[in-house]
């Protein structure tokens, strides 16, 4: 294959890759793997591409030991749950355990339109005062609670992770797994590895994303957790470049997925998502652009966009961002360009340090390209926006210790 040949296949200039070839400039992991896809080398390229972390990512240390450095400072309140009186615990207990579902719905919903730092305040503060109306009432209602509690836990990591704080996701992802463990809820620990799984997806560490998420795919876990976990372990086998893995693991997560079911039975919120329609189709979407396979990856995310109801603005964004980048990376820059501009307004609304991650990479794609107009249009759209949704430092919100 001529460099010529190459070069219109990944989207680079002949100049570039003849740097690149000579030894007098490094590649990047994104060519590394375009490179890869190209040729058909299986990972063999992208495994040779330097990868340099962010310095807010978390290093594979932190992501691996966090539950154990953090099980000190977690905790939920130790006390058991008094007996109280049966007709009146039982209905103090329902009222509130109705009134606590209905508030988390409207959490996440203002999660999905407000930007993390803004929301994670005052959840922060709802999360921590749910296990004490645990006490005084009866048995079952504050087995609920604690099991909603945990709930609440795990969507304040997520906000603090999007806030752009990940030590403090970490944290209270653990502290929803204690939560839960109170009320017998024992498979939420495994969940947490997927949270995790992702918090080392974002850092780059395909390795640690793999590691994490295999231990939580048990034939004793729900299918749901076990579709969840396989999923994320096809998104870091893509970003390892092992596509035949990669396959694999979506193939799981798919037949996992089909089998759980879309609501908890007793009225509790499930874990994960609720706004993708296939997720296991979304995610090949993601990991196609990872294995160097960009124009797949558009085809697969154009398909599977417009299936986001309109008002999961964050979820829509995120993965739009990702179709734009997808497009992009595909040479196709006026289309990337239409499909980011819509997007970018609201990105500035949320100020989500995972949406940023994507919007970096179109950055440094489009500027390959400068002088192409409708680039030099998107330009100071897309410098407001990153500018606009970089925290100056991330917002801390204390996690309850025992």
């Amino acid at each position: 294959m001529t460099l010529d040949g190459l070069a219109a296949r990944v989207h680079y200039s002949k100049g570039q890759l003849s740097k690149v070839e000579t030894g007098r400039q490094r590649p990047t992991a994104e060519l590394a793997r375009l490179c890869d896809g190209a040729v058909g080398a299986g990972g063999a390229l992208a495994a040779l591409a330097p990868t340099a972390a962010g310095p807010a990512q978390p290093s594979r240390r932190l992501v691996m030991t966090a539950g154990a450095a953090s099980a000190l400072a977690l905790g939920v309140p130790s006390a058991p749950v008094p007996a109280a009186a049966e007709g009146v615990a039982d209905a103090v207990g329902g009222q509130l355990l109705d009134g606590v579902r209905a508030l988390f719905e409207q959490f996440r919903r203002l999660g999905q339109t407000a930007p993390a730092s803004v929301v994670l305040p005052a959840l922060a503060a709802q999360t921590r005062s749910l296990p004490a109306l645990a006490h005084g009432v009866a048995a079952r209602s504050a087995r609920d609670l604690y099991v909603m509690a945990s709930r609440y836990a795990e969507f304040t990591g997520w906000m603090a992770q999007e806030s752009g704080d990940d030590a403090a996701a970490l944290a209270w992802t653990d502290h929803a797994v204690r939560l839960a463990e109170k009320a017998g809820d024992h498979d939420l620990a495994a969940y947490a590895l997927v949270r995790r799984g992702l918090v080392a997806l974002y850092a780059g560490d395909a390795g640690a994303t793999v590691d994490l998420v295999q231990a939580a795919q048990s034939s004793r876990l729900p299918a749901r957790i076990r579709g969840l976990a396989a999923q994320r372990e096809a998104q870091g086998h893509a970003l390892g470049g092992d596509r035949d893995a990669c396959l694999r693991a979506l193939d799981r997560a798919r037949t996992f997925l089909g089998r759980a079911a879309d609501t908890g039975g007793d009225g509790t919120p499930i874990v994960g998502t609720t706004h993708l329609g296939d997720p296991a189709a979304m995610a090949l979407g993601w990991c196609l652009l990872d294995l160097g396979l960009p124009r797949q990856a558009a085809e697969a995310l154009d398909q599977e966009i417009v299936r986001i109801p309109a008002q999961a603005t964050r979820t829509r964004v995120r993965y739009g961002a990702r179709r734009a980048l997808s497009h992009a990376v595909a040479g196709e820059i006026d289309h990337a360009c239409a499909v980011a501009r819509p997007l970018l307004a609201e990105g500035e609304a949320l100020a989500s340090a995972t949406i940023r991650v994507d919007l970096h990479r179109l950055s440094r794609v489009l500027a390959r390209h400068p002088r192409n107009a409708a680039v030099r249009s998107l330009a100071p759209h897309l410098a407001a926006a990153l500018h606009d949704t970089a925290p100056t430092a991330p917002v801390r919100e204390a996690v309850p210790r025992a």
